[in-house]
């Protein structure tokens, strides 16, 4: 067997995981076997196994072989991150797992383009078959699929519920032992991706179907079936739902186990037959089949008047009739009458009791047995790749077999059962030691290293001694069951003791010595297997070898109707003269079949072993793992592979690992890798016994070397944190600083490009903007043109934009810039508005008293203006509320006026006409005259009709002239 690039024991690269935790072995043991120091030690073997269990550490590897520890509890280390974490990784890369077997496997396959194995071995309950389950599961999720690929990998992973119920059963053991040997052919195409697969059985336990021992179940089916089923399907097969009602399941007393939903399961195999491809139709027959082994096990007989043996269950033989699709009459002939043939005549006998139940129940294990084998061959046509097209185009397929057997059982009672076991596991343990030996001594060649030869047991002897020719344990028992007269268990067992009564591996009682002969009983016979010693009971071994069914019940149900039963018997069988091969000689040649199609493939092993009997989780039974141990070959498998060198190592990752020891390696080897391991190992110190150069690899002998090589390098680490951390900090300041300045650099240089972009463009808008107005100004007199437009939009637009920046600030203010001539009219608009808009804003703003001087106002301006020389700088200046009140009137003289009321009266002054003396007086105004006051007597009243015109001073000194005629002598003047 070549490892096929992955680490043996430390080849290659020994996984980072198990050396950072050498230091932790005295805590959690080492996690390759080959790493012990004593390891010849049974005991040392198993505290390591006890360590890492105790750690929950259940997988541990002995160089290429995977040792795996039933937890019994479910570990969170089986999700689909963990799978991709073994994926495409070394197989010693990081820590022991079923995942890095698969992967490695599949990768071997890939690059050798050579088939594969993985071969799971063990004790019922060791964890075989989840073994095998993880595998399928890690190929399906991680390997490349397609629409039509995906329909295999299902069929795939739907066939292990299908097989565990009708193939498993529930022992002392296990809650779900596979009661059955099967092989399993996984087809892959040229990229990897799973394309079909085939599966062989071997030595299905049909005894099982018509007896169990106390504790243990019958095939998990019946029981599916009978809780889970629909009430009207069980009424059509004419079954109750109560399997104590069942002759064929009440043996063991136990119809109910804790750990097993049979209801649920029932639903979890229909479904899977359906993915499968079953049809209908097909279903149906196979559940008639399962019904009718119930119905058979229900049957009795009894003796009628006249002796002879009869069946006194009449219903169960309708039923029978109906299920099996056979003549109820001859179905009831052939179950308590043989056919004999005698001279060439045949002879109908009746049967005993005795040979009717026996009868019964061959025929229910014979239906039952040859249904599995038919279920196997219908699975297989599911996962069958029928591509040829695609298969001669895109090139061959390669192959990966998963091999889940029995391990080397060991009972209180032995029989033919365990004989065919033990004899497999033989010839399976030559297999493994033969290329175990043939591995190694091709690697050493290959390496230039001189192969020492390695002393240890071959179980050829053993393995001849169960199967050669004439002489073997399986052509005797073949003779003893074909020679003529009465031949019995006990004369098998006399044969026995004088075909192989000299040999050392063979004892019975009678041959045995003083002591040996008290742990043989008289009807049994010891073998000496290369595990140990196992006592096998005789009883039984000629009727399980034979298998016989009557040759009348072969011709009743080769007449079946039921298209499964008649596929599986044929009328060949009853026509030929020639006798079928026995149970032991069909194991036997199955059972070269199956080393052959190994031997054409590269192996790798699975050993399963369960910590304790109670299934518990946690507990660990050192006498029941140590039994384990050495009966699968363990220790001896450990000692093979530790006969030369424990450890092994490419150079580059040796000396990529322990440089930092030497200063010559230390930080980098410039030289040839070999000379770099040379300097580096004469620096530590090794003695040539310890050690040996091949071309690309470094051996070490011990051990012990290989640990005093890591703890230096623990030993060193601090130092070498140490100066990494420094350098990783000096390093990643570095960075930060270039990173920072390279940053700073393309800001800058982006800015500066941004700037003189926008720069530029700016210079071009501006040019363009000057030659347009420019154009725009030489045509500026013309129509509306392309060449004037913006010249006289900016024109228009400037006269807007000073209007808005410089309006008229009051109703006073009369300026207003020169419009353009298209703008002439809209101007005039503009300012008639923006007056409107200020006299507008000005009037809402004025108080009433102001309004009363404004209208004052006006009307003076429309007397005074452009009259007096004063007027323009008594604008500004408020008016002077002179008005006289009526209060201030001389109630004398208001009397004397009468009716004539006085409208308006002002404070005045008169000057005499001579002298111009200055006297104060009133002057009133009524509607027809004004009247001149002087305290309370009237002075001079002046008739309006007589006044011929006011006048007042264009001078500043208040003056105001009444004109009257002249002819009026009294009239006087007033200022």
């Amino acid at each position: 067997m070549r490892y096929r690039g992955r680490e043996v024991g430390g080849e290659g690269r020994v996984h980072r995981v198990m050396e950072s935790t050498l230091t932790a072995r005295d805590r959690v043991g080492v996690q390759d076997f080959v790493l012990l120091e004593n390891y010849t030690s049974e005991a040392a073997f198993i505290e390591n196994l006890r360590r890492r269990f105790g750690e929950k550490l259940i997988y541990t590897y002995i160089g290429s072989v995977l040792v795996s520890v039933n937890p019994y509890k479910d570990l969170e280390i089986y999700s689909k991150a963990h799978m991709e974490r073994y994926r495409g990784v070394s197989f010693y890369e990081i820590s022991p797992h079923i995942y890095a077997v698969s992967d490695n496997t599949y990768r071997a396959m890939r690059t050798e383009r050579r088939d594969q194995c993985i071969l799971i071995s063990g004790e019922s309950g060791a964890g075989k078959t989840e073994a095998s389950k993880k595998i399928l599961q890690y190929y399906a999720t991680t390997c490349p699929v397609t629409d039509h690929m995906s329909t295999i990998r299902d069929r795939l992973l739907q066939s292990n519920p299908v097989l565990e119920a009708f193939g498993n059963a529930k022992t002392l053991r296990n809650d779900n032992s596979s009661r059955f040997g099967k092989y399993m052919d996984v087809q892959f195409d040229f990229r990897g991706a799973p394309i079909g697969g085939h599966i062989l059985n071997y030595l299905l336990e049909k005894s099982r179907v018509v007896h169990q021992n106390h504790g243990e179940r019958n095939f998990h089916i019946f029981y599916q079936l009978l809780e889970g089923g629909e009430q009207d399907q069980l009424s059509k097969l004419g079954l109750e739902r109560n399997a104590q009602k069942y002759h064929y399941l009440v043996k063991g007393c136990c119809p109910r186990v804790s750990s097993i939903n049979d209801k649920n399961d029932w639903k979890t195999v229909r479904k899977a037959l359906t993915v499968i491809g079953f049809h209908e139709e097909e279903v149906e027959d196979l559940l008639n089949i399962i019904a009718s082994v119930l119905h058979l096990g229900n049957t009795q007989f009894g003796e009628g008047e006249d002796g002879e043996t009869q069946i006194t269950t009449e219903p169960q033989l309708t039923y029978l009739s109906k299920l099996l699709g056979v003549d109820g009459a001859a179905l009831r002939e052939a179950l308590t009458h043989k056919k004999l043939t005698a001279k060439g005549e045949e002879m109908i006998s009746p049967l005993s009791f005795e040979q009717a139940v026996a009868a019964r129940d061959a025929l229910a294990k014979a239906v039952y047995g040859r249904a599995f084998t038919w279920l196997v061959a219908k699975i297989n046509q599911s996962l069958a790749f029928k591509d040829e097209m695609y298969n001669s185009s895109k090139g061959s397929s390669s192959v990966i077999g998963l091999l889940d057997i029995y391990g080397f059982e060991v009972f209180q009672h032995n029989s033919f059962e365990q004989f065919c076991i033990n004899y497999c596991n033989e010839k399976l343990q030559q297999l493994f030691i033969k290329l175990t030996l043939k591995s190694e001594q091709e690697e050493y060649e290959a390496e230039g290293i001189t192969w020492e030869p390695v002393k240890y047991f071959d179980n050829k002897i053993i393995c001849d001694l169960v199967e050669e020719k004439h002489k073997g344990f399986i052509s005797i028992l073949d003779e003893e069951c074909l020679r003529p007269g009465e031949p019995s268990d006990i004369s098998f067992l006399e044969k026995l003791e004088d075909t192989l009564g000299g040999h050392a591996h063979f004892v019975t009682h009678k041959l045995a010595n003083g002591k040996t002969r008290k742990a043989v009983g008289r009807e049994e016979f010891r073998l000496i297997h290369y595990a140990g010693e196992v006592n096998y009971t005789v009883n039984g071994f000629l009727d399980k070898n034979t298998d016989l069914l009557y040759r009348n019940l072969k011709e009743v149900i080769c007449q079946s109707d039921n298209q499964i039963l008649s596929q599986c018997f044929h009328r060949e069988e009853v026509t030929t003269q020639k006798r079928p091969e026995t149970a032991a000689t069909q194991f036997k040649n199955s059972l070269a079949k199956l080393i052959e199609i190994l031997m054409s493939k590269e192996p790798s092993y699975v050993r399963c072993i369960k910590p304790n009997e109670a299934k518990q989780s946690g507990r660990f039974d050192e006498a029941l793992v140590r039994h384990q141990v050495k009966y699968l070959g363990l220790m001896e498998n450990l000692r093979v592979r530790r006969a030369g060198f424990a450890y092994r190592r490419r150079y580059e990752a040796f000396l990529q690992r322990y440089k930092s020891l030497c200063p010559g390696t230390w930080p980098n080897w410039q030289g040839r890798l070999a000379d770099g391991v040379a300097t580096l190992v004469q620096h530590l110190g090794y003695k040539p016994e310890e050690y040996k150069l091949g071309k690309t690899k470094i051996f070490i002998r011990f051990p012990k070397t290989l640990f005093t090589t890591e703890d230096a390098l623990e030993a060193r680490r601090p130092a070498l944190a140490l100066t990494l951390q420094t350098s990783w900090r000096g390093y990643r300041e570095r960075a930060k600083y270039h990173r920072i300045r390279n940053a700073v650099l393309v800001i800058q240089s982006a800015w500066r490009g941004m700037k003189s972009r926008r720069k530029a463009r700016r210079r071009r808008h501006a040019a363009e903007i000057i030659r347009k107005f420019i154009k725009g100004f030489i045509y500026r007199h013309y129509e509306r043109c392309p060449e004037n437009e913006y010249f006289l939009d900016h024109q228009r637009f400037s006269f807007l934009m000073t209007l808005v920046r410089n309006p008229p600030k009051s109703v006073l203010d009369k300026s207003w810039p020169v419009p353009p001539p298209s703008l002439t009219e809209a101007s005039e608009h503009l300012c008639r508005l923006c007056m409107q808009n200020m006299m507008r804003a000005y009037c809402r703003r004025i108080q009433p008293e102001w309004k009363k001087q404004m209208e004052q106002k006006v009307v003076a301006s429309q007397i005074f203006q452009d009259q007096k020389d004063s007027y323009p700088q008594s604008v500004p200046k408020l008016f002077v509320a002179s008005r006289l009140d009526s209060e201030e009137f001389n109630l004398k003289v208001i009397q004397t006026l009468g009716n004539d009321k006085v409208k308006y009266g002002v404070a005045v002054t008169k000057y005499d006409r001579r002298g111009y003396k200055a006297r104060p007086r009133q002057l009133l105004l009524t509607s027809s005259f004004a009247v001149l006051v002087a305290e309370a007597k009237l002075k001079q009243r002046i008739d309006y009709a007589t006044l011929r015109s006011i006048s007042v001073s264009s001078l500043t000194d208040g003056f105001m002239v009444l004109h009257v005629p002249s002819e009026d002598n009294k009239q006087k003047v007033t200022g």
